[in-house]
């Protein structure tokens, strides 16, 4: 027992410096218990397989198999090295697969964090394009202010991550900005939306739900309308897009609204709000946030090309 104890010491410490292919032939003689059917399942000649066998009991310093007549009868030690082969040939082929699984985006997990508005729909039907054929990514999805998402991208907490702009300039943080063009919201029956685009002398007269009064759109959009010399309306002031949308649903006023939350809507609340681009344009810049000083993942890589497609393709169908 003593003696067995001491070889499997001498065991573990050879392990360190043995190649992948000595193991493998092991495992495969001890296996088949024939030289000849190992060689034939490695594909490889039957005096290859010898030495193998040969330079694997120099490099540990004792013999693994007695040698009868041609034969090779495995020792105690072949037995407990057959155990300890395998254990790590195995771990080995599941490090392997795991590692393509992750070159292939199939294991991993990715963290999001965005804005309300852009968690509505948005972001959690790019979430499910992504991960649909791909079953064992996690996927954390949070939902944050703008500021709140810049602060956490920035601290290095999350893979990625969607805000409005502006984005405070900062090491910690890169950056890539898309301008959504915003979209006049109408009641379905209104009048105006047979017309082909609005423009604010097409509102004169009309009340409408605008955001907060610090909010780019609605800067730009009473601007607008002192540059065409129309006196705006401005019956309702929301907090989010999507209050406004509810208003214009219900017949009281028409509004401005971007493309993600246009589209949130238009796919949760059926046809009670038609939207007609503006003119002049008004935008409202989002912009996909990453942490600087951490680099991406695979999947963190392959999913932030996958949002900022999805992006662009917004912009596409709502100009």
């Amino acid at each position: 027992m003593k003696y067995l104890e001491v070889h499997r010491f001498a065991l573990l410490e050879a392990f360190v410096n043995l190649s992948f292919r000595q193991l493998q032939t092991f495992r495969e003689v001890m296996r088949a218990n024939s030289l000849s059917e190992a060689a034939r399942s490695l594909g490889r000649t039957q005096p290859a397989v010898s030495a193998m066998i040969a330079s694997l009991e120099s490099q540990i310093g004792f013999r693994l198999f007695e040698r009868d007549r041609g034969r090779l009868v495995p020792r105690p030690e072949a037995h407990y090295f057959y155990e300890e082969a395998d254990y790590i040939l195995g771990r080995l082929a599941q490090t392997a697969l795991t590692m393509r699984q992750i070159g292939n985006f199939e294991e991993g997990q990715l963290r999001i964090v965005c804005t309300p508005a852009t968690s509505i729909y948005f972001m959690p039907k790019v979430v499910a394009q992504f991960v649909r054929d791909r079953p064992r990514l996690k996927v954390s999805l949070m939902t944050r202010s703008s500021k709140v998402v810049e602060e956490s991208v920035a601290s290095q907490q999350y893979d990625i991550g969607l805000a409005e702009a502006p984005i405070t300039p900062r090491g910690t943080l890169d950056t890539c900005a898309f301008a959504m063009p915003c979209a006049c919201a109408l009641p379905a029956g209104s009048p105006l939306a047979q017309k082909e685009f609005i423009s604010p002398p097409d509102l004169a007269g009309h009340p409408l739900a605008l955001l907060f009064s610090e909010h780019r759109t609605c800067r730009d959009m009473l601007t607008a309308f002192e540059e065409a010399g129309v006196l705006p309306i401005q019956r309702f002031e929301t907090l989010t897009f999507a209050a406004g949308l509810q208003l214009v649903a219900e017949g009281l006023c028409v509004s401005i609204c971007d493309p993600v939350t246009a589209a949130s809507y238009h796919v949760l609340n059926g046809a009670k709000v038609v939207f007609r681009p503006f003119r002049p344009k008004i935008e409202l810049p989002l912009v996909v946030l990453t942490p600087t000083y951490r680099p991406p993942s695979l999947v963190a890589e392959a999913f932030g090309k996958e949002l900022k497609g999805a992006l662009s393709d917004l912009i596409k169908d709502w100009h």
